[in-house]
């Protein structure tokens, strides 16, 4: 499995999710494997203070993205 795929090619991110990654630094899955699934829901969080999205929407959607599971 290739470790610098498109963000819209990870499982559980879709063109919302990536279009945000994008907007915070993060192009791709190595980029998202740097920051991990922590790190970018925190910079996603920095960037929008105001997003509603349960904790875990972000959470689930990077860390099933970086696993390979839905």
């Amino acid at each position: 499995m290739s470790r610098n795929r498109s963000l819209i090619d990870l499982k559980n991110i879709g063109k919302k999710i990536a279009g945000r990654l994008n907007e915070v630094g993060i192009f791709s899955e190595y980029d998202l494997r740097r920051v991990g699934a922590v790190g970018a829901h925190r910079m996603i969080k920095e960037r929008y203070p105001n997003e509603t999205l349960p904790v875990c929407y972000y959470l689930y959607s990077f860390e099933g993205a970086l696993t390979d599971e839905h």
